[in-house]
């Protein structure tokens, strides 16, 4: 199984946050490279906590919203 993490800027507070819908994989960090590290340590734990089969498998998908403006 393949899980897609979708990890996002908030502009408004200066950090990166992660999601997934799958997983409660919810972690924020001021470093992308920091906040991959975190969840990629936590995601085996918290696929066993929710029952949820392991994989190997973990998808980043990276959102930024960039103003123009």
């Amino acid at each position: 199984m393949k899980y897609i993490v979708n990890l996002n800027w908030d502009d408004d507070a200066q950090v990166w946050y992660s999601e997934c819908d799958n997983v409660p994989l919810v972690f924020e960090d001021a470093s992308l490279d920091e906040l991959i590290r975190r969840v990629t340590e936590a995601a085996p734990e918290l696929l066993e906590l929710n029952g949820l089969p392991k994989s190997p498998h973990l998808c980043f998908a990276l959102n930024r919203e960039l103003s123009l403006i």
